[in-house]
């Protein structure tokens, strides 16, 4: 058997988007998780893919038992404002609409974030917390 190994946070194992069309998805995707420097975890025949915890397909899908998913509102963790930036820049790029340039947000000081609707209306986030101090890039699970 492969070793398989994961890297995972603290709250969330998986999110499934379920979407309309799926390659439409996987280019904005890739866009943005490219600017966010996450790679590709793999993909299905029927053309669903993962990306760490997102796990998107269509409606076929045995999980999605039909049905698309409402709208969400996912935020990705960024490195820095320049990769908040690019995360929005590639985004519109590969079909997104702007839901809120790159900026502060009030939530707490140091907040700097970006919204983009992806191609299902969902409401991607980038964001960038501040200075801060992580005991690990990533929490590493092998199995």
């Amino acid at each position: 058997m492969e070793t398989m190994e994961l890297h995972r946070g603290r709250l969330i194992d998986h999110v499934q988007l379920v979407v309309r069309d799926v390659p439409a998805s996987r280019r904005f995707y890739d866009a943005v998780f490219k600017s966010l420097k996450v790679p590709l975890g793999g993909t299905l025949d029927d053309g669903a893919f993962w990306y760490d915890e997102l796990f998107v397909s269509n409606a076929k899908s045995e999980a999605a038992q039909g049905e698309l998913t409402g709208r969400n509102h996912l935020a990705f963790q960024a490195a820095d404002r320049a990769m908040v930036d690019a995360f929005h820049q590639a985004a519109l790029a590969a079909g997104g609409s702007d839901n809120g340039a790159p900026g502060e947000r009030p939530y707490h000081p140091g907040y700097y974030a970006a919204f983009v609707l992806d191609p299902d209306g969902n409401n991607i986030e980038a964001v960038y917390h501040g200075e801060a101090k992580r005991s690990a890039p990533s929490v590493k699970v092998t199995f």
